[in-house]
C-alpha cells in the first residue's frame, strides 16, 4: 500500500475550500477534530455546509466564527455540559444560517446510503412527525433545493409504497456524499490503517461516504502492529487521503485512553458565547490568540492536561471529579 500522505495542520485546513460540504467523526463530546476546526477559523473559511448526525463543540466553533452557511443534522449540543448549541440557535434565530433538521435515524440513513453508494435509504422512522412537514424544510424555504448544489438533494425525502410486500408507506432518504470528512482517531498506522479505542459511532460511514478523508491523530504507529488485530480497526489506508499528527487534537472533547473530555472548558464555552460579542472575545483568546496547536497546549497548561490524562488501563482519567451521590 505504501506510506501515508502526512501533512501539517495548516496544510490540511488549506485543503478545505469555501463552500465545501463537510462531515465529522465522533459523537457529541468525544473524538472531534477540534484542532482542524480551529485552523479553519484562523484561515477564514466561509460558506461551509456541515452535515452531521449530531453536532457539538467543533461545529459550534465554526458556526460562531461565521464559517458556516448551512447546517443539517439531528441535534446540536454537548450532553449534560450544554444541551443546546447556543451559537447555532442564535444564528438560526437571526437568519444568519440555514438549518435543516432530521431525526437521528434519518441522518444515519443518509450517511449510510452515501457510504454504500446507493442514491437513497428506505426507512419508516419518524413518519407522522413535523420533521417531515414541508413547511419546516429549511433548505427548501431558502431556495437551496433547485438542483444547483450537488450536495443538496432536490427533495428532503420521498414517500413511496412498498412494492414488494405491501407493508405500507416508506420514506426514501437521499444519500449524502460530503466533499470532505474531517476525522479524529488516536492511532493511524504507517500505511494508513485507522484505529479508535472505544465506540466507533458513524465514523466508518463518514469515511466511506466522503470524497476526501483527512485524519488527525495522536500517534502514527507501525501498520503491522495494527494489522495483528484487524477486527479492532476502523478503516484501511485505501480509504484515507491525508493524515495529520497532532497530539491533543480533540481537546476539549475527549479521546478514550488518551484524555478525558474537558467538562469545565465546555461549560465555560457555553456560558461565554451566548452573544456574538462574547463569542468573538472567546475566539480572540483561544483561537486567534494562539498560532498553533503547540501554543494552544501551552495556554491550556501542563497541570490541566495531566488532570485530563486517561489511565491506560481504564481508558478514562482517574483524577477528574465526576460528581457525588
Amino acid at each position: 500500500m505504501g506510506k501515508i500522505n502526512t501533512i501539517a495542520l495548516k496544510e490540511a485546513a488549506g485543503l478545505i475550500q469555501d463552500g465545501d460540504c463537510i462531515a465529522f467523526s465522533g459523537f457529541t463530546i468525544w473524538r472531534r477534530p477540534v484542532a482542524l476546526c480551529y485552523e479553519l477559523v484562523r484561515q477564514g473559511k466561509k460558506n461551509l455546509h456541515l452535515f452531521e448526525v449530531q453536532g457539538g463543540f467543533h461545529s459550534e466553533v465554526l458556526i460562531g466564527a461565521g464559517c458556516v452557511k448551512m447546517w443539517e443534522g439531528s441535534w446540536m449540543g454537548q450532553e449534560l455540559l450544554g444541551k443546546t448549541g447556543v451559537n447555532l440557535s442564535r444564528k438560526q434565530c437571526e437568519g444568519q444560517i440555514i438549518v435543516d433538521d432530521y431525526s437521528h435515524g434519518h441522518a444515519v440513513a443518509r450517511i449510510q446510503a452515501g457510504a454504500i453508494g446507493v442514491p437513497f435509504f428506505p426507512t419508516a422512522l419518524a413518519m407522522g412527525t413535523d420533521i417531515l412537514n414541508p413547511k419546516y424544510d429549511g433548505f427548501a424555504r431558502a431556495g437551496q433545493r433547485d438542483g444547483s448544489d450537488p450536495y443538496v438533494a432536490r427533495e428532503k425525502y420521498k414517500i413511496v409504497r412498498d412494492p414488494f410486500y405491501d407493508m405500507g408507506e416508506l420514506l426514501l432518504m437521499p444519500a449524502i456524499n460530503p466533499k470532505v470528512a474531517l476525522v479524529y482517531a488516536p492511532l493511524v498506522g504507517s500505511e494508513g490503517t485507522v484505529r479508535v479505542l472505544a465506540q466507533t459511532y458513524n465514523d466508518a460511514d463518514v469515511i466511506k461516504a466522503a470524497e476526501t478523508v483527512i485524519v488527525i491523530c495522536e500517534e502514527i504507529v507501525p501498520d503491522e502492529y495494527l494489522r495483528r488485530d484487524p477486527t479492532q480497526n476502523l478503516a484501511t489506508g485505501y480509504e484515507i487521503d491525508y493524515v495529520v499528527k497532532c497530539p491533543w487534537a480533540a481537546h476539549p472533547t475527549g479521546s478514550q485512553y488518551y484524555y478525558d473530555t474537558d467538562a469545565d472548558f465546555l461549560r465555560n464555552f457555553n456560558a461565554a458565547t451566548r452573544t456574538q460579542e462574547q463569542f468573538d472575545q472567546w475566539a480572540d483568546e483561544w483561537i486567534f490568540g494562539v498560532d498553533s496547536q503547540e501554543e494552544y497546549l501551552q495556554k491550556l497548561g501542563a497541570k490541566r492536561m495531566e488532570l485530563l490524562r486517561a489511565s491506560q488501563l481504564l481508558g478514562y482519567s482517574t483524577s477528574v471529579k465526576r460528581g457525588t451521590r
